[in-house]
């Protein structure tokens, strides 16, 4: 027997983490076709028609809407004794689309936030703000004194959110430092104070941000000595906004703006990497075309069986994989050659 079936625009790529095989998390599939997820190794997930495409399509043709693990694990599975019978051939083109998703959870910019900013809390306005906020205009070695050495620190930086967030984020781009001399001794000192906090990157050097973001930490415990800085800590003891390893933008300015973190909608699918000898690639979402022809080496008389089925069950049309727009086009109840 064979089922020709002609389709358009079949979406090759997966946003969803998981598989179609195994029962619909409580949560659902978590959705990897954000623009932060896409830069995860793994992320960027291709398709193409499988054996179980090929399964769905046939049970779905024969009117059982079930998922395929589903209808594999009944016992009325109608191709139960089938499958090893049949074979596919995909003939199709493929084209490269920028493809814009749109990403109903409703997730926040990291980097963006809205409403009036709030230059009038306390921990830029009090008697610690300058000493505190003063780590981040230490360059890297006097920052590694100060940890080491306690030594008071007397540089100055503004002290309102904007200034703080913009200095942060241009420490960010440091670029990572050799761990050793001081800057071993400093990162050796914050460990004893912050256990389980990694300060080195993969190839075991220092990147400098986690060790601004830890002396502020530093700082806060050393300036209680002398000031009451209970208004530079959240309801969780922590600084807004601020790890020991990192920040994050929305998560500083929540504290200090009057609207809500700004929501995502949706991002361009895209994702740009570097291979080393190649440069920089670029994925883009992938769409197919073509004919996916189906054959089932088995009798005449259920060949017919399975046509009255199709015919009965009356599906005109159905997605092919993602989206994809799908028919049958022939059907043969001939026996296989």
């Amino acid at each position: 027997m064979r089922i020709d079936i002609s389709y358009d625009s079949c979406w090759r790529n997966s946003f969803l983490a998981g598989s179609n095989n195994e029962p619909l998390p409580k949560k659902g599939r978590k959705f990897i076709g954000s623009m932060t997820e896409l830069k995860k190794e793994g992320n960027f997930k291709t398709q193409a028609i499988t054996n179980d495409t090929v399964m769905g399509i046939l049970n779905r043709l024969i009117g059982d809407q079930r998922k395929l693990y589903q209808s594999r694990g009944g016992d009325d599975y109608y191709f139960k004794k089938m499958e090893s019978s049949i074979r596919f051939k995909d003939k199709c083109y493929e084209t490269n689309e920028m493809t814009y998703l749109r990403n109903i959870s409703g997730s926040t910019d990291k980097n963006s936030f809205t409403g009036a900013i709030k230059t009038n809390n306390a921990v830029f306005n009090s008697d610690y703000s300058a000493e505190f906020w003063g780590i981040l205009a230490l360059d890297f070695d006097a920052l590694c004194k100060f940890i080491v050495s306690n030594e008071k620190v007397s540089s100055v930086i503004q002290t309102d959110p904007i200034a703080i967030i913009s200095k942060l984020e241009i420490l960010n781009k440091a670029k990572a430092v050799l761990n050793e001399g001081m800057a071993n001794k400093a990162v050796e000192e914050l460990q004893k104070s912050f256990e389980g906090i990694e300060y080195l990157n993969k190839k075991g050097e220092i990147m400098p941000i986690s060790l601004y973001c830890s002396s502020l930490y530093l700082q806060l415990q050393r300036l209680s000595e002398r000031f009451n800085m209970n208004s530079a800590k959240t309801k969780a003891g922590g600084i807004s906004g601020i790890s020991k390893r990192g920040f994050t933008k929305k998560d500083f300015m929540a504290r200090f703006t009057t609207g809500e973190k700004k929501k995502i909608w949706g991002n361009p699918y895209i994702r740009k990497q570097r291979t080393k000898g190649i440069g920089e690639e670029t994925s883009l979402m992938t769409k197919a075309s073509g004919t996916l022809e189906i054959n089932l080496n088995i009798s005449r008389e259920r060949a017919k069986d399975i046509q009255i089925k199709i015919e009965n069950a009356g599906v005109s049309s159905f997605y092919l994989g993602k989206k994809g727009l799908a028919y049958v086009t022939h059907i043969d109840t001939r026996e296989v050659e």
